[in-house]
């Protein structure tokens, strides 16, 4: 709503994004260059967006402009992921947590065809409002020598530094999530904690006990402990109690016959959390 004289402002998607991330969670904070993922980019039918996409192939790169559309709220000093515990002004950061929740990506364009464009890898979750497309250019859009500022440091000192290694429960409890439910979680769960295994807000880790830590991923928790530069897996376990899956409605949980079978086979892990 506008306050005083400020207009107000009406913005319509012109599309929407098709992609097997599902969760927050599992979309990276950037698009993973080296993915070879393929994801969808479906544009609305009767508004002639069709004609709007001509000569558009070509192009080897893309801008999205979208909506952080699961973000209610935003906060002026937000904690980032990436490095230490130390809150900063959110127009410093690439946060969802925003005055206005618009989001920026460049992709990868790999085909058009009708109202669907085929792209590479996504920092977004499947259903995505998309509110406008527009092409790289490389002369105006790569500034390759520009300062990154307080993200500098952190560049230099991110690098992967803990090796995982997954105990015997926690495999087959994965292996099960991966083959009888086609839920895995785990690119981005390794990619956290191989950089920075401590606790921290934003990374949703916690130490549940001296050495022993969880992390949130999505609905799903991942127990582990760190030693001599492995973080090692110890189980998994649901996010989700037994009393709200069993009164939920249908439909209200995702995965909720999954997180019930799992239950069922592991119910001490419930004791974990």
């Amino acid at each position: 709503m506008a306050t005083g004289s400020e207009p107000e402002l009406t913005l319509q998607p012109i599309g929407y994004v098709r992609t097997g991330s599902r969760l927050k969670f599992e979309a990276p904070s950037q698009p993973n260059a080296e993915s070879p993922e393929v994801n969808r980019i479906e544009l609305l039918p009767g508004k002639q967006f069709e004609l709007a996409l001509q000569d558009l192939e070509g192009f080897d790169r893309i801008w999205l402009i979208w909506w952080f559309d699961r973000n209610q709220t935003w906060r002026p000093r937000v904690m980032p992921p990436r490095g230490p515990a130390k809150r900063r002004g959110v127009f410093a950061t690439r946060s969802p947590h925003r005055p206005n929740p618009l989001g920026l990506t460049c992709v990868p364009l790999l085909s058009v065809s009708g109202l669907v464009l085929e792209v590479g890898p996504l920092d977004l979750t499947d259903g995505t409002p998309i509110f406008d497309i527009k092409p790289y250019l490389r002369y105006a859009d790569a500034h390759p020598d520009s300062s990154l500022g307080w993200i500098e440091e952190i560049e230099t000192a991110d690098a992967p530094r803990y090796h995982i290694r997954i105990d015997p429960l926690a495999e087959r409890q994965l292996e099960w999530l991966r083959e009888q439910r086609q839920i895995d979680f785990t690119d981005r769960a390794f990619e956290i904690l191989s950089r920075d295994p401590t606790p921290h807000r934003t990374r949703r880790i916690l130490e549940m006990a001296p050495g022993h830590f969880r992390i949130a991923c999505g609905p799903w928790r991942m127990f582990f402990r760190v030693q001599r530069g492995e973080v090692i897996i110890e189980a998994i376990a649901s996010g989700i109690s037994a009393e709200t899956l069993s009164s939920a409605l249908e439909g209200a949980v995702a995965d909720r016959d999954a997180h019930l079978a799992f239950l069922e086979l592991w119910p001490k892990t419930r004791q974990l959390d």
